[in-house]
């Protein structure tokens, strides 16, 4: 990325981009111009060419309501660096004997705004499989390992994510009524798990777990995958306390490894 100078050394300009970057990333809400300007410090039109110029790169998106969000490639490259984190590591065999009882297609999933991205995943033995890629993004609100890391979400946090946010239909399934979206998610939070019926790809369902630790700000979900026509809503309830249970033993062994939050 090039970043004009304004007189600055170049350091100095990319380390206040950089700033600005971080700012919005790792804020709980998106955050408008007037929000950025008053903790970056710097001058009006010097932080606008450098909000334009991350958005250009893909780094930042700004909302039609005006607000700044990550954008496609941040995700993607934090994705990519999740890739070889303790995380990814510790979900590993779960995710592999979770396949084995299943024989479908197991996802990893980190909650990234409005989008789920895909860490890690083990393929089904089947003939038949899912298109899916580690690292790509899928809305939220309409798959199973989206909406199980949703329902983890406090009332702010949610609101925070799908105000503005567009719900929009994939398949004659997809929820697009957020009182909906929010009735199912208040079960899954109770049940402690989430369905994928059809609501993002036509004949592909799943059966997806929470995977949370509000204290290490990872919110993430695992899920078991598979075409309609073999995967029916018994063959997912069936399902669904293995899934349960894997994620409990993902956060169990993350847990004990990382050790005690400080």
């Amino acid at each position: 990325m090039v970043m004009e100078r304004d007189g600055e050394s170049g350091t100095g300009t990319l380390g206040k981009a950089v700033a600005v970057l971080e700012t919005v990333a790792l804020a709980d809400r998106p955050m408008r111009f007037t929000e950025v300007l008053a903790v970056s410090g710097q001058p009006r039109g010097t932080l606008h060419r450098q909000l334009s110029h991350l958005v250009q790169e893909g780094l930042l998106e700004l909302r039609p309501d005006h607000a700044y969000v990550p954008g496609l490639r941040l995700l993607k490259l934090a994705s990519a660096s999740w890739a070889g984190n303790e995380f990814r590591a510790v979900a590993a065999p779960f995710l592999e004997a979770l396949h084995g009882q299943t024989g479908e297609t197991v996802h990893l999933g980190v909650l990234r705004g409005h989008e789920i991205i895909y860490l890690d995943k083990v393929e089904s033995r089947q003939a038949v499989r899912m298109n899916s890629q580690i690292g790509n993004a899928s809305p939220a609100y309409c798959t199973g390992v989206g909406k199980a890391a949703l329902s983890t979400l406090d009332a702010p946090a949610l609101d925070a994510i799908l105000c503005g946010l567009e719900l929009r239909r994939f398949t004659p399934q997809t929820i697009i009524d957020r009182a909906t979206l929010m009735a199912e998610l208040a079960q899954i939070r109770a049940s402690g798990i989430a369905f994928d019926r059809e609501e993002h790809e036509p004949g592909i369902r799943c059966v997806a777990a929470p995977l949370a630790d509000p204290g290490r700000a990872l919110v993430a979900g695992v899920s078991v995958t598979g075409p309609a026509y073999r995967v029916g809503q018994a063959q997912l309830d069936d399902w669904a306390p293995r899934v349960r249970h894997a994620a409990r033993a993902i956060m169990g062994e993350l847990s004990a490894r990382l050790g005690p939050q400080r």
